[in-house]
């Protein structure tokens, strides 16, 4: 089509509007297939280039996170990153979001996320074993955002222990900035064989593609690729209630069962979730990522609802749905399995060919002899949407927000309060979920900073091996400085893992911005991977995965930047558990790593005076290394020896909350006290510098040696003792009264006390 053309076209055809298509790629979609294209054409360009599914204003940033190492399988661009654990057995890894769907209905919105992320990690051969759910949440004295945390919790653990993965960590913020967005992510994975991985192409022309499970219906029609793609304001829920997906974690748990069994048979070629955009991504990914072209039936598409069109039919996004491509002398085998799974299974499609420009073809046709309703480059959907350049802006305040330092005056009346009114045990949370399934849990939720599993699973042995991972983000320091507040936060991801005595081996992340129009909420994201890549590529961990979720927002204001990050690591031998944040009376309480007093960007400052100003504190990534490796070797050679004495009886990293915090968690965890008389000013308790840990030992002399030999300062504060938590003259709060406030926090906000 000609310039002209395509002006007048767009003039004159606003079909394209109410699928959230610009002008603009309208007119690259006219040029591209040279004419004007069909319903079902122009709604498969809708959902495949939408934000959530093409990552269209993220892509130019993403590919300067670092993504490679030795035992990398598999990296960003497929369903879930996957490493190796050695002893022929690889881990898969995934984290996603599902925040716009559990805004609208909290309950269904968390539960199809989690049956989203499961599909992403048994897509790949591996077998789910765990689950994470970071959540950001409005505060909880207002009642809408406690309706949405009770929904979405009960969706994260109805549909997890439904299924049978345990959800065994994650972390909670409460925040004023997702009162009108709130954020769900879920991360999950999974163990497999290494010979039993397989990625998600349409290989082989003339194979067949099978779509498993669930039949399709209306539910999740512009779902996800939609919703995900632009803000709302609160009167919207109602109107865009329809788009949100509904889960059936059983059939989930059949099609997981069905869809191993067909790998460990090697009856498939290649196999892909149905998620955003539904089988319109499924069909046209598996495709392009094979260079081929695919031949799609919607008749043969199971449905549970009549009359559907091939449009409502190619861009639902109803939940529990694979498409497997296998070769054809392996249908009779593949649908018989799917059968004594009670698992429906059809042949919607056909692997073709390319043409004579070697391009392959998604075509659509209604029936075996009937119209074609769509014919594209399968390319064009999958990996050709636009690719943005989107303006960038600092803040015009960001630079006068550093330089404040108001916050170094701040003072309260009873630090003692402030800390009750700090300490908050999501304990509640975690008795919705069961993280004991699989019996592979050694620390769960809550009892020390990362969850730690053993590494073993159906099909799967190693010689005592553990996994460890941790979930976590820092809004309040990325709203600061997005960059330093990144970094801070993979480098106490990172210190987490190794807090349980693990090498941190992955990261996968979730990246929660506003709304990317905003040239300020580009330059935030943009700032936010370069923290994230500099201090991946310092402690020597590849991003193998993540997911970008933008437009959060509600009534023209973005959520604070919100980078989520998962980090898994790897820890070759374990005989004994290792030690938590507990510690006994007697212990010596050990400060490892520098002091600070800045409690910008802290809990203390923004939660009880309300102060969001300041620079936080520079960050040393090679001090930071080296702390890690000594806490993960003095950790790990607790878990390893049966016989010796204890070195370490109690770790704890310092983050949220500050030392005060993590003080009275030690306390609170092992019912004994602490007199602190190594702090004597108030932000010293209070801030949240990373690169600290909290240690506990009955040989402090010989403790502080390791750490000066590793390079690393380490000072005496205090001593394990009494009923209460005494910090010099600063406060002196008994262990009962943090206890209480501790546990029934979050459970009393909700209507009922939690009993411990």
């Amino acid at each position: 089509m000609t310039i002209l053309d395509i002006s007048t076209e767009i003039a004159n055809d606003a079909r394209h509007v109410p699928l959230g298509l610009l002008d603009d790629e309208y007119g690259t979609i006219l040029e591209m297939l040279g004419r004007v294209p069909s319903d079902v054409e122009l709604a498969m360009y809708s959902v495949m280039w939408s934000e959530h599914c093409s990552y269209k204003s993220s892509r130019v940033h993403l590919g300067r996170l670092p993504t490679k190492a030795a035992h990398v399988l598999v990296g960003p661009g497929e369903n879930a990153g996957v490493i190796d654990a050695g002893d022929n057995v690889a881990v898969a890894l995934r984290i996603e979001s599902h925040n716009h769907p559990s805004y609208i209905e909290p309950f269904q919105g968390a539960a199809t996320g989690v049956g989203g992320i499961l599909r992403d990690i048994f897509t790949m051969g591996a077998r789910p074993i765990a689950l994470m759910d970071p959540l950001f949440i409005g505060p909880l004295d207002d009642p809408h955002s406690r309706y949405i945390l009770d929904g979405v919790v009960r969706g994260v653990g109805g549909y997890g222990n439904s299924v049978g993965v345990p959800t065994v960590g994650g972390q909670i913020t409460f925040d004023p900035c997702y009162r009108g967005n709130p954020l769900v992510n879920v991360f999950c994975l999974g163990v497999l064989p290494v010979d039993r991985l397989v990625l998600g192409q349409a290989s082989g022309v003339g194979n067949l593609c099978v779509l498993l499970g669930s039949r399709t219906g209306r539910d999740g029609i512009g779902g996800v690729s939609v919703l995900a793609s632009a803000g709302f304001n609160d009167a919207e829920g109602e109107t865009k209630r329809p788009s949100v997906q509904v889960g059936d974690p059983y059939e989930e748990k059949r099609l997981i069962e069905a869809c191993l069994e067909l790998l460990d048979a090697q009856l498939v070629v290649g196999i892909q979730d149905l998620g955003g955009a539904g089988l319109a991504c499924a069909t046209s990914e598996t495709a392009a990522r094979a260079g081929l072209g695919m031949d799609v039936d919607v008749q043969a598409v199971l449905r549970r609802e009549p009359n559907m069109s091939a449009v409502e039919v190619m861009t639902s996004e109803s939940q529990e749905r694979m498409l497997a491509i296998i070769e054809p002398q392996s249908r009779d085998a593949v649908l018989e399995i799917c059968k004594r799974w009670e698992i429906e299974a059809s042949v919607i499609a056909t692997v073709t060919g390319v043409d004579e420009e070697g391009v392959g073809h998604l075509r659509i046709v209604d029936g075996p002899n009937g119209a074609v309703l769509a014919d594209v480059p399968a390319k064009s959907l999958a990996d050709e949407a636009p690719l943005y350049h989107r303006p960038l802006a600092e803040p015009l305040d960001h630079r006068a927000r550093l330089a404040d330092r108001s916050v170094d005056g701040l003072t309260s009346p009873d630090y003692g309060e402030d800390l009750l009114a700090m300490v908050l045990d999501p304990a509640w949370i975690y008795s919705q979920y069961d993280h004991q399934l699989f019996v592979n849990t050694i620390l769960g939720p809550g009892e020390a900073d990362a969850t730690l599993l053993r590494l073993a699973g159906p099909g799967v042995f190693t010689n005592g091996k553990a996994l460890a991972m941790s979930a976590d983000a820092n809004p309040a320091w990325c709203a600061i400085d997005p960059r330093l507040g990144t970094a801070a936060s993979v480098a106490e991801s990172a210190l987490n893992v190794c807090a349980v005595g693990a090498t941190p081996k992955a990261l996968v992340n979730c990246l929660n911005f506003g709304n990317p129009t905003h040239p300020e909420v580009m330059w935030q994201l943009s700032e936010s991977i370069d923290g994230m890549a500099e201090a991946c590529s310092a402690l020597s961990i590849p991003v193998v995965g993540g997911n970008v979720s933008l437009y959060n927002e509600s009534q023209g204001n973005d959520i604070d930047p919100t980078p989520t990050v998962a980090v898994i690591g790897l820890m070759d031998s374990i005989v004994r558990r290792p030690p938590a944040r507990a510690w006994q009376s007697g212990d010596a309480i050990v400060l490892v790593g520098k002091r600070s007093s800045n409690v910008a960007g802290s809990r203390w400052a923004r939660e009880v005076h309300g102060a969001r100003n300041g620079a936080l504190d520079p960050l040393d990534l090679v001090e930071h290394r080296q702390l890690c490796e000594l806490i993960s070797d003095l950790v790990r050679a607790e878990a390893a020896d049966v016989v010796a004495p204890e070195l370490v009886s109690g770790v704890h990293t310092i983050a949220d909350g500050g030392i005060a915090v993590a003080l009275a968690e030690c306390s609170i965890a092992a019912q004994v006290g602490c007199v602190v008389d190594g702090l004597t000013d108030h932000r010293e308790l209070f801030a949240e510098s990373v690169s600290r840990v909290l240690l506990a030992t009955a040989r402090p002399d010989e403790l502080i040696a390791r750490c000066t030999q590793a390079g690393v300062l380490a000072t005496v504060i205090g001593t394990a003792q009494g009923s209460r938590v005494v910090v010099s003259e600063l406060l002196d709060v008994s262990l009962d009264a943090l206890t209480s406030s501790f546990s029934d926090h979050i459970g009393r906000a909700l209507g009922e006390v939690t009993s411990r």
